[in-house]
């Protein structure tokens, strides 16, 4: 392939000399003026201005170019995957066809069979382009429709009815026990009239109802409030809507008691405790009683019993026995009255529904609270070996070799009693006579007469049965035994007034503490005559309990209507938490519960306050640990090394 390159005319190069003489910066432009008739005109070929300029001997060199069929652009190295010898392997065979325009031809040669056919093509093509022109063209151009659409819609239909508007009257009635009343009496008098048809219409030979079908009828002559309490299906009712009542109106105390903790334990030193005061227990109709005993129930946390009394001789009267829970502050779940007033009441550990209960005037009583019955089950008489002065506390005791539940009682008639509980009656052993000290009784003919101690309290040692130790009006604390009647083991001297608690310790029956009128409460090692520790509180302490989840922790109440809280393991001198939680009363007993940190304290206004502890209050340690922790408090306060 040659190319050649075109001479220039002498006109065209006078006008590039002229031109590059006056403006050299500009850049020269090739302008070629092609030859041809005069009367046209001449063709100007532009070139452009970076065009290479060649030589002679380069525009007569000729390049020879072969062109084929291989796509320069095809790859060269594609493998595909062999699923017959499981490898890889290049294809050699590569398409290099490549169509850069296609077009089909519609010329036809008239000789070859073409031709009809591409005529009836086009008769075909005119027949279908009528017919869309009378066809209008939908929007749907996929002929796409929903399955649902294609089922044939029914026209709505209408029907409208005009009616009268339902009658409205106005009904209002007063509701008083009395309808309340005749409503019941109704219904049990159609559920007896039903039963005595359904007795009637069942063929004979068949069984009567059972007892548990039977029904309760009340006595038609009364109408009072003991009817309604009596009635046992009417009292669940009532008791259920009580306490939704009484959960709805005590809802903050309910929150306080489940989440509330005192953030101001974690400040200052992180010693010191408080109290929260929850619920206040209040019987309207013994309000004006003193609350001479409370305590919690062994098997239900929420369940304790308090007893209401006197303890000055000239206020005495019929007493009472109310059964609380957390759940109704409100109202006791059970009350039974008694003829004199309640001094001590002790639950029984393994039967949680058997109450021994000592009344002022020296009796005691057993009462079943399972059997729906308004008196004890056991009482005791003047001749049956009843005491003479009030019964200040009973404790209950293992059963005996005939498996008999007995418990036993102290008095201030002297006397420690054991009463067990037969079939029909209740007997009754003097364990010990509580005798002063010949030493301390004078050559008068009246010290000999009164000769002996009246008792106030006792508590039992937590491992031997046998041993247990009993406090005094006097101040004195003996320790007896069961085994030995005539004679104490041991006698405590310490106090100056009487004795109102003693309590052994919970883990370590070594020490057990004393509460007394003199102001104080010590701590004793019942091995030793004389206290260990001794606890100045400042006013009559009126009882005095430990805790059961520390070895160390004990609270205490006084006249002034104060709680005291210890920590021996913390501070051997003052209390952690010192808290007057009532102000014109004066506190007479506490008890801790065994499951949950509350703390239940009782006045001589007839009130029972449960309060929370504080976390500093209630700091729980393993039951491996109890025993040493006493022990070197212990150890610290007589100034000896714990070896």
């Amino acid at each position: 392939m040659k190319s050649q390159r075109k001479q220039k005319n002498p006109a065209e190069q006078a006008q590039q000399v002229s031109g590059s003489q006056t403006n050299l910066n500009k850049p020269q432009e090739t302008v070629e003026v092609a030859q041809g008739e005069d009367w046209l005109p001449p063709k100007v070929l532009l070139k452009p201005q970076n065009q290479a300029q060649l030589t002679e001997k380069e525009l007569d060199e000729e390049l020879t170019r072969i062109l084929n069929a291989n796509n320069p652009h095809a790859p060269q190295n594609i493998a595909r995957y062999n699923n017959k010898e499981m490898i890889f392997k290049a294809s050699p065979n590569m398409e290099h066809t490549v169509f850069h325009f296609d077009f089909d031809g519609y010329l036809v040669f008239n000789e070859t069979d073409d031709k009809q056919a591409g005529e009836d093509g086009q008769a075909a093509i005119a027949f279908m382009d009528e017919e869309k022109k009378q066809v209008k063209q939908v929007k749907n151009q996929f002929n796409f429709s929903e399955r649902a659409a294609q089922t044939v819609n029914n026209p709505h239909r209408e029907k409208t009815t005009n009616t009268d508007p339902p009658p409205q009257r106005t009904c209002s009635f007063t509701v008083n026990q009395w309808s309340i009343y005749d409503a019941y009496m109704e219904d049990l008098l159609q559920k007896e009239k039903a039963a005595k048809e359904k007795s009637k219409a069942a063929p004979p030979g068949t069984k009567g109802p059972k007892d548990e079908d039977k029904l309760i009828l009340l006595p038609q002559d009364a109408h009072g409030e003991d009817v309604y309490y009596k009635n046992p299906e009417l009292r669940k009712m009532i008791v259920i809507m009580e306490r939704m009542a009484n959960q709805n109106t005590f809802d903050d105390i309910s929150q306080d008691f489940k989440y509330w903790e005192d953030a101001s334990d974690e400040l200052g030193d992180r010693k010191s405790g408080k109290l929260l005061p929850l619920w206040k227990f209040v019987f309207q109709r013994e309000k004006k009683k003193q609350v001479t005993c409370c305590e919690w129930n062994p098997k239900f946390s929420d369940l304790f019993v308090v007893g209401y009394g006197s303890y000055d001789f000239s206020k005495q009267g019929p007493g009472l026995i109310a059964i609380f829970t957390l759940k109704n502050p409100s109202f006791p779940e059970q009350a039974y009255a008694t003829e004199s007033g309640v001094m001590c009441i002790h639950s029984h550990p393994q039967h949680p529904s058997m109450l021994a209960v000592g009344l002022y005037d020296g009796t005691v009583l057993v009462y079943n609270l399972q059997k729906k019955i308004d008196g004890p089950i056991y009482k005791s008489t003047s001749k049956g070996g009843r005491h003479t002065d009030p019964v200040w506390q009973v404790n209950w005791q293992k059963d005996d070799l005939d498996d008999n539940l007995n418990f036993l009682s102290v008095s201030s008639d002297g006397r420690v009693t054991q009463w067990t509980l037969l079939k029909n009656e209740l007997l009754h052993t003097d364990v010990i006579s509580l005798k002063h000290d010949p030493t301390l009784l004078g050559s008068n003919e009246e010290d000999k007469l009164f000769s002996l101690a009246g008792g106030c309290c006792f508590d039992f040692h937590k491992k031997m049965d046998h041993l247990f130790i009993v406090g005094t009006e006097e101040g004195r604390i003996y320790k007896c035994s069961k085994d030995y009647s005539s004679q104490y083991l041991l006698t405590f001297e310490g106090h100056q007034m009487a004795v109102y608690a003693v309590r052994y310790n919970l883990f370590h029956s070594q020490y057990f503490l004393s509460a007394s009128s003199d102001w104080t409460v010590k701590l004793w090692d019942h091995n030793e005559s004389k206290p260990v520790m001794t606890f100045d509180l400042n006013a009559s302490v009126g009882d005095v309990a430990w805790a059961p989840y520390s070895s160390t922790v004990f609270a205490a109440v006084t006249a002034e209507g104060k709680v005291y809280v210890y920590d021996l393991s913390i501070n051997k001198y003052a209390p952690i938490c010192e808290q007057a939680v009532v102000k014109k009363s004066k506190l007479t007993h506490i008890s801790f519960n065994a499951m949950e940190p509350i703390l239940l304290v009782g006045d001589d206004m007839g009130n029972v306050l449960s309060l929370k502890l504080s976390p500093n209050l209630r700091r729980k340690v393993s039951d491996d640990e109890q025993v040493d922790r006493l022990d070197k408090v212990i150890m610290a306060a007589l100034g000896k090394s714990n070896q």
